[in-house]
């Protein structure tokens, strides 16, 4: 158990910071682009789902040991399936959640804690993507407007 919260604390770090050096980045990038605002937000919204899809792959990553250390399962049978941890992964961390794959044991820790961790990040690629196209807009108008 002590090793499933010290992996939901690292992952918390992980994808914070996965999360803020895309953004950062993708911050940096925009005003350098030479293209319309319009497709500035196409790079920020591929940016977000980049970032998602990585922070994605770490909690699945991170599953897929757990169990390979008998720490849990998340199928009936108790196989051990990259796939199945991946696809868990990602119902989980945009809160979707069919529930044809439930975590058993200490894995139930680490699925609360990435479905408000990836409740947190999708707002925060919500809030930023806001902040960016109502930028796009102030500078996509005409000096006369401002």
């Amino acid at each position: 158990m002590l090793l499933v919260v010290f992996s939901v604390l690292t992952l918390l770090a992980l994808t914070t910071l996965v999360h803020y050096e895309v953004l950062s980045r993708v911050d940096a990038l925009l005003p350098r682009l030479r293209i319309p605002s319009r497709s500035k937000l196409l790079v920020v919204m591929l940016a977000a789902f980049v970032a998602h899809a990585l922070e994605i792959a770490l909690y699945g990553l991170t599953l897929y040991a757990l169990q390979r250390l008998q720490l849990g399962s998340l199928t009936a049978s108790g196989r051990t399936e990259w796939g199945s941890s991946l696809y868990f992964s990602a119902e989980t961390f945009t809160s979707l959640g069919f529930g044809d794959l439930v975590p058993v044991g200490p894995l139930r820790l680490l699925a609360g804690a990435e479905a408000l961790n990836g409740l947190v990040l999708i707002g925060w690629s919500a809030s930023y993507a806001y902040l960016a196209m109502e930028r796009f807009w102030r500078e996509a108008r005409p000096s006369a407007d401002r």
